[in-house]
């Protein structure tokens, strides 16, 4: 029987508490990325501005689009545009997240990253989180700017929320995919094609801009297995005065699912790169 000195124990006792644990690792590292980002103020903003612009521009545009017999998205185009604006800028935004990656790369960060006691799934799951606290500021500004602009949620917080949820799905999902993507191909020339080969036709093949009733047949088809397309009609559906609440659950389910599948791939994104380096 093997016999563990009070010495031998004392030290173990004091490694296991002196290990940083996960959750402090991924509030340091999300703390990390969140200080470069207000060092760098205006990277938040011109991720604001172009979606305002689409807000501003597309909402006084096509603003009789509602008088068109077949469109199903309510009386205001404003307010049927600015879910699909508040998703577009959590898509493309979170596209954008394996740039990071790529940077800590270039630096040597990652490589000291991965030689210290820093938690590898600290490192994946703090840039999702720093991603979901941009989309949530960035979310409530569009907001802010819609209900200045004339529109009116009759979904109140509550739909305020859910939307907000849906977006923070849809950040993570393709924040996984982009860092992924960041990890083996190394490159953010190639990264960034990848991203726009992605995210421009998701964004066209949902209801983001147009109702899709007055679309050609097979766009609604495509759209119902869009991940987008569930953000974006669970975040407009929750904004509603009677939301349906099953398929918005519906959605929201697809898009967990989604995000977990996403962030497997990460991980095993990640575990190859860690076997290179």
């Amino acid at each position: 029987m093997t016999t563990v000195t009070t010495d031998e124990a004392n030290r173990t006792i004091a490694r296991t508490f002196e290990r940083p644990s996960f959750a402090r690792h991924t509030a340091y590292l999300t703390l990390r990325q969140l200080r470069a980002a207000w060092r760098v103020p205006a990277f938040i903003v011109m991720n604001v501005v172009q979606p305002l612009i689409w807000l501003l521009l597309f909402g006084q545009l096509f603003e009789s689009v509602v008088e068109i017999p077949g469109f199903e998205g309510g009386d205001s185009y404003l307010e049927f545009l600015t879910p699909g604006i508040v998703m577009m800028m959590a898509l493309f935004g979170s596209a954008w997240a394996g740039t990071s990656y790529i940077q800590d790369m270039d630096r040597g960060v990652m490589d000291r990253f991965l030689t210290s006691p820093t938690s590898r799934g600290a490192m994946m799951v703090s840039t999702l989180l720093y991603q979901a606290v941009l989309t949530i500021v960035q979310s409530l500004i569009v907001l802010g700017v819609a209900w200045l602009m004339g529109a009116r949620f009759d979904g109140g917080v509550t739909g305020i929320l859910v939307m907000l949820l849906a977006a923070m799905l849809l950040t993570a999902s393709f924040s996984a995919l982009s860092n992924a993507a960041a990890l083996l191909a190394r490159n953010q020339n190639v990264l960034i094609g990848i991203s726009q080969l992605i995210t421009i036709p998701l964004m066209f093949l949902s209801s983001a801009l147009m109702d899709t009733t007055l679309s050609a047949a097979w766009v609604a088809d495509v759209a119902a297995f869009n991940p987008f397309e569930w953000a974006v009609a669970a975040g407009r559906e929750a904004l509603t005065t009677s939301p349906d609440w099953a398929g918005i659950a519906a959605d929201l389910g697809l898009l967990a699912a989604f995000t977990a599948l996403l962030g497997w791939v990460a991980t095993r994104a990640f575990r190859a790169y860690q076997r290179s380096a």
